[in-house]
């Protein structure tokens, strides 16, 4: 038995710049911070000759060409396993929430049928072979900031160049800089869940035909540049100001970016005392990442929850993708 386990990220500034319609034209940044809400793979050798799998459903398959979910079913022709395994998928948060867990899944997969083949593969060969899974196979219109976190973990900023070079260095900042960050941080969630794929597709068009989104992304990407100056600097309630900033930017990128109710709940959240705010990922739904002074958390806290809202509770991650459990027979 092989326990896999990936992180899930709050993207905490420049957000969007790694999508390849503007990074392949400009170069991305993007500062990421890994979270302790994981998504889990099991992965065990099954007596029978078939393919089992676990997940919303269970497909048991012969043939790992038939296999219906494509990434289990990629990952496995690109490991070369065809027969004789069950693999099994839990994770500590709903899909379609922002925080990545599409990648996330992809990585603890890739590091489980790595490990249950007894091959070593590194941090970043995993994040490229599950950018290569979900960009150039499945043609998911999605960037590499979600694939390249979850398998680095930390709080961490990528450098996306117009080569498809991705450059990647933990965040310099002091221990307490992080530790302040992570107390300040309220995440809500909205209880709205959305594919990514609707939202990253109409942004896809408008970067690709339009000046004024290319413009606010160019933006974006320098609020992630001032991201990490200020979390290095250690002035980390100038980032709540920002967080508001990137909202206001990113808001206009896609009709389906946002709507009433979720404008209501983060003018709600402003007027409770966060400093700034944004919807995490795609944006749609999924969760709010709000900014707040310790003395407003309460506050905002009690009125997040009294609008029906669900906050989350969490920690850095600073491990990344890794085994947790290795309990396979040796010869």
């Amino acid at each position: 038995m092989i326990v896999s386990r990936a992180p899930v990220r709050f993207s905490l500034g420049g957000g969007g710049t790694d999508l390849p319609a503007y990074a392949s034209r400009f170069g991305g940044f993007v500062v990421s911070a890994a979270i302790d809400k994981y998504v889990y793979v099991c992965a065990n050798a099954r007596f029978s000759r078939e393919i089992r799998l676990a997940y919303s459903k269970t497909e048991i398959v012969a043939d790992p060409a038939a296999i219906e979910h494509p990434i289990f079913r990629e990952a496995l022709a690109m490991t070369g396993i065809r027969e004789a395994i069950e693999l099994v998928s839990v994770a500590d948060l709903p899909a379609n929430s922002g925080l990545g867990s599409s990648s996330t899944f992809t990585v603890a997969l890739l590091n489980a049928l790595h490990a249950y083949k007894r091959e070593f593969v590194s941090t970043r060969q995993l994040a490229e072979e599950a950018c290569a899974i979900e960009i150039d196979r499945l043609r998911e219109p999605i960037g590499r900031q979600d694939q390249y976190i979850a398998a680095f973990g930390n709080v961490t900023a990528m450098t996306f160049d117009p080569d498809g070079t991705v450059t990647v260095e933990p965040v310099p900042a002091k221990d307490e800089v992080l530790g302040e960050l992570e107390t300040n941080l309220v995440i809500v969630y909205s209880g709205i869940e959305r594919p990514a794929r609707t939202v990253l597709s109409e942004q896809d068009a408008r970067l690709r035909a339009e000046q004024d989104t290319v413009e606010r992304m160019h933006r974006i990407r320098g609020i992630g540049k001032e991201v990490y100056r200020l979390l290095v600097r250690g002035d980390v309630d100038a980032y709540g100001e920002l967080l508001h900033e990137h909202w206001t930017a990113k808001r206009t990128m896609a009709s389906s970016m946002t709507d009433g109710t979720l404008d209501d709940h983060y003018e709600a959240a402003r007027v409770a005392g966060a400093i700034g705010g944004k919807l995490m990922g795609a944006g749609g739904g999924g969760f709010f990442m709000f900014y707040v002074r310790p003395t407003e958390k309460r506050r905002l806290v009690e009125a997040m929850t009294a609008r029906g809202l669900r906050v989350l509770r969490f920690r850095f991650d600073y491990d990344g993708a890794k085994i947790v459990a290795n309990l396979s027979r040796s010869g």
